[in-house]
């Protein structure tokens, strides 16, 4: 093992143990051995509504039976398109429990995503929620789904809020019609009591049990492949890192669970450790701030934004803040000013601690970095977890390099995927075995890394826009967009947005002979809404005559950034 890998002085710096002792069960056996020990702890909130972990594992062995009867089975794929509620928690467990596997997606997909999806997991079974049931309804006959569970955010509220709900938010969901083939989710609990035994299956910790989606080294979707381990692991590293923690400590669920940062750390490290989260099912900075002060949350978790917009709400100038433990930064780069200001808010507000940021990346279910509690560096995103390993090489090599030099960042440790899912040659390519005899996420990001193990992130290999949080990948948008029929080339980048950091631009360059118009521009945009995820549409789209290119041929994307950066500049000036 190289000693720049191993961060001796861990230890002694924060009482961090360099190594820890893995549960070697599955991820609802965690969390069932948890509510053996505090069965009337409270383990979710919900728009007002608790759930004690007594319940919850009931209700997860509920919806497990209903599984097994609507003949679900070990090693079949479920997909769960679900914000953060508790049908969404119950049915991940169940579906953990009865040896089959999570498909995570995100409910606001466009269809032929969704359709993607649903195919590439050959999953049997899907459930959403009642809003988004035209979707699925649409292209449920390209796909092999049998059964399409439908929950309804009502079905888990308190009388009084279901009351407030109805009349609200309710009444703008379209009716699903009585003879829809679906099962609502009431009565597919309801199901379960037709199954009395053998809905437990015995899984390995080694086993796949949660498929997350991400760009992979190449602009092209993969299914990231998520064991059982991996997720236990970092729940156990989570909280080692943050010796503060204590069982019923309150965690604002705000990161959503289709994502690793949610899932991982929001929910499952929460649930398997005694915590308590606080699930946002729509998240605003509103409801989030509310939530904070609310519930006196301890630990809250966000993307740069997030904290961004905490400073400019009214609601927050009076708020005591000193009940918080940890306020963790990742899914993009805090910057140095940024996390000044929120510093300093977090200390106008009675707050002991400052921001700490992370970094990691699906492939090692989300964070693997962090840093520590009492020793930052500006511009650093810390040092690594217990049994995780960083270094930094020669891009696309294994060859180190020494301190300070800035290099490919390689991840190694017990949260590194099983691979991608059906793609032997991507994962080839990301995951290395080295001669340490340790397999090594090559991430393409940039960074390097100081002389007492802290890293620095410099930047994105791979081409990749976060907006909010999100990762958007322009070479999925660009052949989505090249497939209509007036766009004869497109290129995306990314642009400076003053809420979401980052915004989509396409710029695009029409077929012979069509016109460069509104009318043109509508039809595409229409186009777009129909194919592509809410959170990734255009901003903007200019056309263009010709795309600059590089010497070999290829779209220069870095020109276009570049334009639209002098562009802001001069603007800048214009206005001083």
């Amino acid at each position: 093992m190289n000693q720049k890998v191993k961060t001796p002085w861990l230890d002694q710096l924060i009482g961090v143990p360099a190594h820890l002792k893995y549960f070697e069960g599955t991820m609802y056996e965690a969390v069932e051995k948890i509510a053996s020990e505090i069965p009337d702890q409270v383990a979710f909130d919900f728009m007002g509504k608790p759930t004690t972990y007594r319940r919850l594992i009931t209700r997860i062995n509920d919806c497990a039976k209903a599984l097994r009867t609507i003949g679900v089975r070990k090693g079949d794929s479920v997909t769960i398109a679900m914000p953060n509620c508790p049908q969404a928690i119950f049915m991940f467990y169940a579906v953990n429990l009865i040896g089959a596997t999570a498909n995570m997606i995100h409910p606001l997909s466009a269809e032929k995503e969704i359709e993607h999806y649903l195919n590439f997991s050959n999953s049997v079974t899907a459930i959403t929620l009642d809003q988004f049931y035209g979707k699925f309804e649409r292209i449920r006959a390209n796909t092999k789904v049998v059964n399409i569970i439908i929950a309804s955010i009502k079905d888990e509220l308190s009388r009084p809020v279901r009351a407030g709900y109805m009349v609200t938010e309710g009444r703008k969901i379209q009716k699903i019609p009585s003879d829809a083939p679906v099962i609502r989710w009431n009565e597919f609990i309801r199901l379960g009591r037709h199954c009395f035994y053998n809905y437990k299956e015995k899984m390995n910790s080694d086993d796949t049990a949660v498929i997350l989606y991400s760009g992979g080294t190449t602009g092209t979707t993969k299914g990231i492949m998520l064991t059982n381990k991996n997720f236990n692991a970092l729940g156990q590293q989570v909280v080692a890192t943050n010796p503060m923690f204590q069982r019923g400590d309150r965690m604002l669920a705000a990161m959503p669970l289709f994502h690793g940062f949610g899932l991982g750390v929001c929910i499952h490290t929460m649930l398997s450790q005694g915590g308590r989260c606080i699930l946002v099912p729509r998240f605003t900075a509103k409801s989030y701030a509310k939530l904070i002060t609310k519930y006196k949350c301890n630990f809250i978790a966000g993307v740069p934004t997030l904290f961004e917009a905490l400073l400019r709400l009214p609601s927050m100038e009076k708020a005591d803040l000193s009940s918080l433990k940890g306020v963790f930064s990742g899914g993009d780069s805090l910057s140095i000013e940024l996390k000044k200001k929120m510093d300093a808010f977090l200390a106008a507000h009675n707050s002991k601690i400052q921001v700490r940021e992370g970094y990691g990346t699906t492939e090692t279910v989300t964070a693997c970095c962090l840093t520590p509690e009492y020793k930052a560096k500006e511009g650093s995103i810390g040092v690594p977890f217990p049994d995780t390993y960083i270094k930094i090489v020669r891009p696309d090599t294994d060859e180190e390099l020494p301190y300070g030099e800035e290099g490919e960042i390689l991840l190694a440790g017990p949260t590194v995927m099983k691979g991608y899912m059906n793609n032997p040659e991507e994962t080839e390519k990301t995951l290395r075995t080295h001669e340490d005899g340790l397999t090594w996420v090559y991430t393409g990001d940039l960074g390097y890394m100081d002389e007492e193990g802290f890293i620095y992130f410099r930047g994105r290999a791979k081409r990749m826009i976060i907006s909010s949080g999100y990762n958007i990948y322009p070479a999925q948008l660009e052949n989505i967009l090249d497939a209509h029929e007036k766009v004869q080339m497109s290129c995306v980048i990314g642009i400076p947005d003053e809420y979401r950091m980052k915004a989509v631009k396409a710029f695009i360059m029409l077929k012979p002979g069509v016109e460069k118009s509104e009318e043109t521009k509508n039809d595409i945009l229409a186009y777009c809404r129909k194919n592509i995820a809410k959170y990734a549409m255009p901003k903007e789209i200019e056309f263009r005559d010709e795309l600059p290119k590089t010497l070999v041929g290829k779209v220069a994307y870095r020109i276009l950034e570049e334009e639209e950066e002098k562009k802001i500049q001069a603007l800048k000036q214009e206005a001083e």
